[in-house]
């Protein structure tokens, strides 16, 4: 069962991107994505940063073990049905994150990557990335999401910061340098509107 703070978000969450007209939808993982996500974790623009390219079973007791964890949810990103994204959604408080900085209790983070190597490239990121965030600040006490890209990841931080995130200090994470990123609700909400206007 996932803990009390988890229970606040239900999956799946659809919502159409104004400007391309896209069906955006997040679904939980099951043990069945695992062959889906063992593929990705195999390609190349993948491999550096999330460094996962293990062997099928190594890797489904991975995603066992994830799945077992109460403190984040996996979720596979769809565009118009198609699945082509990753995510770790999680709780800071909860996670190693917490030991680098004073978090507030409803602070979230997430983990994101793009699979197929023919969405990269298209801006489809951007509204994937900000439709997760409006779904995690629906959460009224959360104030900041972050994240904790690895820092040699520019053009994923470049992502983040198009999309509100600050960059606070580099960390060493156990996995990684990684460079902590807050996105605060109201930089978020401008941000957010900004995409609904065709501002972005």
């Amino acid at each position: 069962m996932k803990s009390n703070l988890a229970l606040k978000q239900t999956y799946p969450i659809e919502h159409c991107d104004p400007i391309r007209k896209l069906i955006l939808t997040y679904r939980e993982v099951t043990i069945k994505d695992v062959s889906l996500l063992h593929s990705w974790m195999h390609e190349i623009h993948v491999i550096p940063y999330w460094k996962m390219d293990l062997s099928f079973e190594k890797y489904k007791e991975h995603v066992e073990a994830f799945l077992a964890d109460d403190h984040q949810t996996l979720l596979i990103g769809e565009i118009n049905g198609s699945p082509m994204s990753y995510w770790e959604s999680y709780w800071v408080k909860e996670d190693v994150i917490g030991n680098y900085y004073e978090f507030d209790r409803f602070d979230q983070g997430i983990h994101l990557l793009i699979g197929p190597k023919e969405y990269l490239g298209k801006g489809y990121i951007y509204p994937l990335l900000l439709t997760i965030l409006f779904h995690k600040f629906k959460v009224s006490e959360t104030t900041k999401v972050i994240a904790e890209p690895d820092i040699r990841n520019e053009k994923m931080i470049h992502v983040f910061k198009k999309c509100g995130f600050t960059s606070i200090k580099e960390v060493e994470l156990p996995d990684k340098t990684g460079l902590l990123m807050f996105c605060e609700r109201g930089v978020f909400e401008r941000r957010w509107t900004d995409w609904q206007q065709n501002k972005f």
